[in-house]
């Protein structure tokens, strides 16, 4: 993963990160030329996006989009200006739609070697090859800080390139389609976060003396399940820009992660595949799906990811957060096998199918291994008995599944609940590759797991299920949302049962007094004991109260986020109740639309967590998941007026 270390190294040459609000254009019109003489700095702006650049380049200095044509254009993410102009560059603004940089040749005549046509919606670069330029690539450095922009393509272990034709999308902002002419070109892409400016960098490489002219054509795109009726809508805006933002690829890994410069977690692909597989075409020959064909291949390859022993920090990778537990998570092997039956059923690629069956079976091996007393649940190592994390090293051991600092331990309803979909879609793969006894195991296992589940789970004082039976045989239940929305989901429980969860949980909103659903949804609705919480970093004023009430809204510990609501709103939606779930879903929307899920507030926290009065606690700056409940937007129209 080499390409361009020029690229991140330029960008660490950035002495700020702040960036004023783009306020030179000339004009709201849908073309303007912020200067029409040689050597002069050129603008040009549409309702879909706007540019500016440098005299000396050749250099973006300003770089904008909004992909629904709405003019929204005052944010440019870039890094300042890196380095030293291009001794000998010269701007010239040919017409308001067209500019060129040439460099002086030898014999005297400047040659044209970067070109700019500006149209509406696409802009299209050529460079063009001169004899001891030298060219290095027109670059894209934008700062982490202000957008968590990725570069959706397949990317080649160890190249931080990325082949064309790709998706360039800026959450909250919008996305460019990107192609190349001749076709074949990979664009140079690269993205740190623990450096002074985190940044992610893409680089446009220049013509060469094998390829004398190379275009490259960024055309503007929303691109999105087409909904009739939504364009108009200004509530659905969050989802028609946002909807690919759950896609983000770390050039680093080669893999989808957290966001482009964040760790991967195999316990996360199973999200990713859930919106891949309703997703149209992100380009000519590319898909979401094939970018978690990507994810997954890297996994059976045997990389490892955050959740799995052994993930650690390496050269090509050092901004890892290290698992340190010497357990896999319960829910990453659930969760990549979900994830590969999703891209084999999406794509009726069965040749992709029977050439990794043998890697999917081990991995369904070891995730049925942990059936440790065989009653038909999987167990995690460690026992989740209360006061049982406090003898144990936060950074060293690590509760059961995603939500990594509640004890979650031994039998746990969320990971379990993904093994039974796991098992059974992994059972119908088996069956369409005539391979009969596979089969016939995993629909057994899955049969098992299911008349477990409720009678392992329910808790009768509650009326919900619990979060996790721990090794000494005590539910704890904290009122999850998520654990009730799965199992629903995922179709663990009779129809009559899941009526009476849902109204229990719904029920226990109104008591606790949780009605800001434009923050998400908390994971738990009351507070978790400290005995049952696995880290002290989260509660408030530096004491830790007994019953978790100096901690609760904050983080895991009851903090709102968009992150896991689809499944209640699945849930709500599965079951008809199409008015609960948009109770909750439209004012989530809002916040989509007004970009309220990425980004650092004044107390240096991001927004993906929030207190229920709004303040944020997450540090990610851009979560993924929290950009899984657009996906109900599609079963909110499936439900109709």
């Amino acid at each position: 993963m080499r390409a361009s270390r020029r690229c991140w190294q330029g960008a660490l040459l950035a002495i700020v990160l702040g960036c004023a609000p783009w306020t030179s254009f000339a004009s709201l019109t849908s073309v303007a030329a912020a200067a029409h003489g040689d050597g002069q700095p050129f603008a040009f702006r549409s309702p879909f996006y706007a540019v500016e650049l440098a005299p000396g380049g050749p250099e973006f200095v300003r770089f904008s989009v909004d992909s629904l044509g709405q003019g929204k254009l005052a944010h440019s993410p870039l890094l300042p200006r890196q380095g030293k102009p291009l001794r000998g560059a010269h701007l010239q603004v040919r017409n308001r739609r067209h500019a060129v940089y040439s460099l002086p040749t030898a014999n005297g005549p400047s040659a044209a070697v970067w070109e700019f046509d500006f149209q509406d919606r696409a802009l299209t670069v050529r460079s063009r090859y001169v004899a001891g330029a030298g060219l290095a690539p027109l670059r894209l450095n934008i700062a982490q800080r202000l957008n968590h922009a990725t570069l959706l393509g397949i990317v080649n272990p160890g190249e931080l390139k990325v082949a064309l034709p790709a998706v360039l999308h800026l959450p909250d902002m919008g996305s460019f389609r990107i192609t190349s002419s001749p076709p074949g070109q990979k664009l140079d892409y690269d993205a740190r976060r623990f450096v002074k400016d985190p940044f992610v960098c893409i680089g446009f490489p220049a013509a060469t003396k094998e390829r004398p002219m190379v275009e490259y054509r960024c055309e503007v795109a929303a691109i999105y399940p087409a909904l009739p009726g939504i364009e108009g809508d200004r509530r659905f805006d969050g989802f028609r820009r946002n909807f690919l933002t759950i896609f983000q690829v770390n050039p680093r890994l080669a893999m989808l992660a957290n966001n482009s410069s964040s760790d991967t977690c195999g316990f996360c692909v199973f999200e990713y595949a859930e919106v891949a597989r309703r997703a149209p075409p992100l380009a000519a020959g590319l898909t979401a799906l094939d970018l978690v064909r990507m994810t997954v291949d890297r996994h059976l390859d045997g990389v490892r990811s955050y959740g799995m022993a052994g993930y650690e920090r390496t050269p090509e990778y050092p901004d890892a957060v290290p698992w340190n537990c010497p357990y896999d998570s319960l829910d990453t092997y659930p969760s990549l096998l979900i994830a590969a039956a999703y891209y084999i059923e999406g794509t009726q690629d069965w040749q992709w199918a029977k050439r990794r069956w043998s890697g999917l079976r081990a991995w369904a091996n070891k995730m049925l291994a942990l059936d440790s007393d065989g009653n038909g649940l999987i167990e995690y190592p460690l026992s989740g008995n209360s006061g049982t994390w406090a003898k144990m090293r936060p950074d060293t051991f690590r509760p059961a599944n995603w939500w990594d600092t509640v004890g979650f331990g031994h039998e746990d309803a969320y990971s379990n609940a993904m093994a039974f979909r796991a098992c059974s879609l992994l059972a119908k793969v088996a069956r369409r590759l005539g391979k009969n006894d596979d089969a016939a195991m995993l629909a057994e296992r899955a049969r098992r797991m299911r008349a477990a589940y409720y009678p392992a789970f329910f808790n009768p004082k509650t009326g919900l299920l619990a979060g996790w039976k721990s090794k000494d045989g005590k539910l704890h239940d904290y009122s999850f949302a998520f654990v009730q929305g799965l199992a629903i989901y995922y179709e663990l429980i009779d129809a009559e049962q899941c009526n009476a969860i849902l109204d229990h949980l719904l029920g226990k909103m109104r008591q606790v007094g949780y009605d800001q659903f434009q923050y998400g949804l908390p994971g738990n609705l009351v507070p978790v004991r400290q005995e049952d919480y696995v880290t002290e970093k989260h509660y408030a004023g530096g004491s830790v109260s007994r019953d978790g009430s100096d901690g609760f809204q904050i983080y895991e510990n009851g903090g709102a986020t968009p992150s896991h609501a689809y499944w209640t709103l699945r849930a709500l939606y599965q079951l008809g109740r199409k008015e609960d779930a948009r109770r909750l879903l439209y004012p989530m929307l809002g916040s989509f639309a007004a970009g309220d899920f990425q980004g650092i507030a004044a107390n240096k926290h991001s927004k993906d967590w929030r207190t229920w009065k709004g303040e944020s606690w997450g540090y990610e700056g851009l979560l993924v998941d929290c950009y899984l409940p657009l996906l109900a937007v599609l079963d909110d129209a499936a439900a109709g007026q």
